[in-house]
């Protein structure tokens, strides 16, 4: 067993293996939540994450898992367990937060519910891989950049990472090239609510990244 691995650790969210990028819904409005997520699904994306410091987050999610089934739906900016739990009754399948934290980490592996925690040095990578999270979310990813990505890899090979923050069809390649298990996109991606411009951005994004292996 590789140095830090976790036995049971939940596996990444169904999806990211045929389609490697999660959208990230932040703060819409209620009313543009599902149009959005039907134009995105439409374009092929198939995991979607809806912040709990959205308008009716808890509600949305349960909308978004009962009218898109095709979906794989996860509550983010999870910050306590507390919060892990509601969403979790909602119908999140897996669970995002901006920082590395035990307790909510604990609560992830109990449950059974994918967690992919933030970080952004080596020690909360490993503390985050440890703990049992699915992924580590490398956050800001467009600050931090592809050169620390390589350094945090070397030392931690075994370490899934998602590359969070900043991530649009300029970059989201060179993460996935080197080595990142999905991207996050987000405020590029939803771009401010148009389904019909974020359908096209989906398309443009997909058709930026690298092929997948056979």
């Amino acid at each position: 067993m590789p140095s830090g691995e976790t036995p049971g650790r939940a596996p990444l969210p169904p999806g990211l293996a045929g389609c490697p990028v999660i959208a990230i819904l932040r703060r819409l409005p209620a009313h543009a939540v599902l149009p959005l997520a039907r134009a995105l699904l439409g374009s092929g994306l198939r995991v979607l994450e809806l912040t709990v410091d959205s308008p009716d987050a808890l509600s949305m999610i349960s909308a978004l898992r009962d009218q898109l089934p095709e979906l794989t739906v996860g509550g983010g900016t999870v910050l306590d367990a507390i919060t892990a739990r509601r969403a979790i009754s909602a119908g999140a399948g897996f669970l995002v937060s901006p920082h590395t934290d035990h307790e909510l980490l604990d609560f992830a592996r109990k449950s059974g519910v994918p967690l992919i925690p933030g970080a952004a040095t080596a020690s909360e990578a490993f503390a985050a891989w440890k703990g049992g999270a699915a992924a580590v979310k490398l956050f800001p990813a467009s600050v931090l950049g592809v050169p620390t990505l390589d350094a945090l890899r070397d030392p931690l090979p075994h370490v899934r990472f998602i590359a969070v923050g900043g991530i649009d069809s300029t970059n989201a390649r060179d993460f996935i090239a080197h080595g990142c298990a999905a991207v996050g996109v987000g405020s590029w991606l939803v771009a401010r609510g148009d389904p019909a411009e974020a359908s096209r951005r989906a398309e443009q994004l997909l058709s930026s990244l690298p092929p997948s292996g056979p």
